[in-house]
């Protein structure tokens, strides 16, 4: 269940937030979340058949790795849809382009593909490779704040869980957009995820479980498709 920025904006240690997400989210069986999805566009765009995009973890460098699962979960999403994409494997894409996107050699980021493709040879491999736009990802999920209590219990005539536990999980990532084609970066797409879960216990416990990683992949893929397909505005 998704809410305004306004109606979550209220946190803590203590109970509230939970209470507040559990009475708004008790229809639907799932946690609160507000989505925030952003743009910011360099240079016109497009894509034409038989050009594909590679999208890279690049936040290892400053030691924020990118959960494997988010790659995957994006390079699959952006592929569906009518305006779905071409995908060029990772994996795939490092060996054909090996030794210069491995982990000890693999530019920092976009800024330094320029450079990288001045050196001989790479400039005609990344041709053959048929790579319009790299996709430099990175950010995480990380959870903010937690507050309640649960406890259970088992006796000879039975047992059970009472209490209200709550958590709040923040998932920011970034996409930075590389045109090889034209050798500039044509901006960037940003997802933020802000969600409550709670588990409340009467006996039985029922868990309310905002999924913020999962719904930062669909926004983000979501608007990373349109923003490669779509030639302008800028």
């Amino acid at each position: 269940m998704q809410t305004s920025d306004r109606q979550l904006d209220t946190r803590g240690r203590n109970t509230f937030p939970g209470l507040l997400c559990l009475g708004l989210a008790g229809l639907s069986l799932a946690g609160c979340m507000t989505t925030r999805v952003e743009e910011s566009k360099n240079a016109k765009t497009g894509i034409a058949a038989g050009e594909r995009v590679v999208i890279i973890e690049a936040s290892y460098h400053n030691g924020n790795e990118t959960e494997d699962e988010f790659v995957d979960c994006i390079s699959k999403a952006v592929q569906k849809g009518r305006n779905g994409l071409a995908v060029y494997p990772d994996e795939e894409f490092i060996d054909a382009m090996f030794p210069w996107f491995e982990p000890r050699t693999m530019p920092q980021g976009p800024e330094s593909l320029p450079d990288l493709l001045e050196r001989p040879g790479v400039s005609e491999r990344m041709r053959e490779s048929g790579v319009r736009y790299i996709v430099w990802l990175k950010g995480d999920t990380e959870r903010s704040s937690s507050g309640g209590s649960l406890s259970c219990a088992v006796a000879p005539g039975g047992g059970g869980c009472f209490g209200l536990a709550w958590w709040e999980n923040d998932s920011s990532y970034q996409a930075v957009v590389w045109d090889v084609r034209d050798s500039k970066s044509a901006g960037e797409v940003s997802a933020t995820v802000k969600g409550t879960s709670v588990i409340p216990a009467v006996i039985v416990p029922v868990p309310l479980i905002a999924r913020t990683q999962a719904a930062a992949c669909k926004g983000l893929a979501r608007e990373l498709r349109q923003f490669i397909v779509n030639s302008g505005p800028l």
